[in-house]
């Protein structure tokens, strides 16, 4: 089989991914062992999402209901889709352990890094992302929600919050916001600051004050989480506790390689009707399935590349269910077809009630 190289930045992720090696390569720990309310949870059951930064913190604040913070950022530039399920589930659980979430919507981060303006972004946003994370589970309760542009009505919080993003840019160099970006431009460089004091901004007093901030990303964002802690170290006029971040495995797109927004064919968006559902999973999801029945009977298929069951991953509660089509699959009981019709009807049901 052809191994295609693996690469990982903040705006794309191509090749074959090597978990472990990203791990090494960005200096990120295996999670440690998590207490019961973890273990029911099937992201964390499931390795889904497996490493960590820090996270020691969260949980020490979880065991002696100390105040925290989950922090999460969404740049609205496309549908809500299934892939987006990752980090809104982990904020709802999160919410229901204690958490005041913190969702930003980065519409600067959209006009500077892709152009879209403001009022697009806010459109976006409204019809597509916040209604998702409401129909997933989040409550209004304990949830500080805004936008980049706006970012509140209280002019002492909001000028603390953009006051911070400019005493930030003194502590970073531009050969570090270079060897994050690459090819960087004053809009980027913006971005990135702005998006530093999203992270940051709740431990200051006119928020939270000093409490703990987990932020739950991809690992392909953890460059914008590196820069952030570096900041936040050198930074004297206020004492930031270290970020906690965790890392999520990705959800493929349908036809395999990580989902993109820009590919409405490589995702089940909040918007699909059944039908939509029906006919792009039996159309465009990646099987590991045989060439023919008979051939898929005698050898299998391979659940590992096989999309829909990649996606039940997620999607599944019932680990013995989903061990199950698991080895009915691998053993050629099951037919790739009779796996996409148990991944169309568990989405119909779960994300799209």
């Amino acid at each position: 089989m052809q191994v295609n190289k693996m690469e990982v930045t903040p705006w794309d992720v191509k090749g074959d991914l090597n978990y472990d090696k990203l791990m090494k390569e960005f200096g990120i720990q295996k999670l440690p062992l998590l207490p019961p309310e973890f273990k029911d949870n099937l992201m964390f059951r499931r390795n889904i999402i497996y490493a960590h930064r820090d996270f020691g913190r969260i949980l020490d604040a979880i065991k002696n209901k100390i105040p925290f913070v989950v922090m999460t950022g969404l740049v609205p530039t496309g549908k809500f889709h299934i892939g987006h399920m990752a980090i809104a589930k982990q904020m709802i659980f999160y919410q229901k352990l204690g958490a005041k979430v913190y969702l930003c919507i980065a519409d600067i981060e959209a006009y500077n890094a892709r152009g879209q303006s403001l009022e697009d972004s806010r459109k976006i946003a409204e019809n597509e992302y916040i209604k998702g994370f409401k129909a997933l589970g989040l409550k209004n309760e304990n949830c500080d929600l805004y936008f980049q542009s706006e970012r509140s009505k209280d002019a002492k919080k909001a000028n603390a919050y953009y006051r911070l993003q400019n005493l930030l840019a003194k502590h970073a160099t531009f050969n570090e916001f270079r060897a994050v970006y690459g090819e960087i431009t004053p809009g980027k460089m913006v971005s990135a600051l702005i998006q530093a004091s999203d992270m940051l901004h709740p431990m200051l007093p006119e928020f939270e004050g000093s409490v703990p901030v987990l932020v739950p990303v991809g690992v392909d964002q953890d460059p914008h989480l590196r820069l952030a802690r570096d900041m936040a170290k050198r930074i004297k006029t206020h004492k930031f506790i270290q970020l906690s971040s965790t890392y999520n495995k990705f959800m493929p797109g349908l036809r395999g390689g990580k989902m993109s927004g820009s590919d409405p064919n490589s995702f089940i968006a909040l918007s699909d009707s059944p039908a939509d559902v029906k006919k792009k999973v039996n159309k465009y999801a990646f099987s590991g399935g045989r060439a023919t029945v008979d051939e898929h009977r005698k050898l299998g298929g391979d659940p590992d590349v096989d999309v829909s069951y990649q996606w039940l991953k997620f999607l599944e509660v019932d680990d013995a269910k989903l061990n199950k089509v698991h080895d009915d699959y691998k053993n050629g009981k099951l037919l790739s077809g009779e796996l996409k019709k148990i991944i169309i009807e568990k989405i119909v049901t779960a994300f799209k009630k």
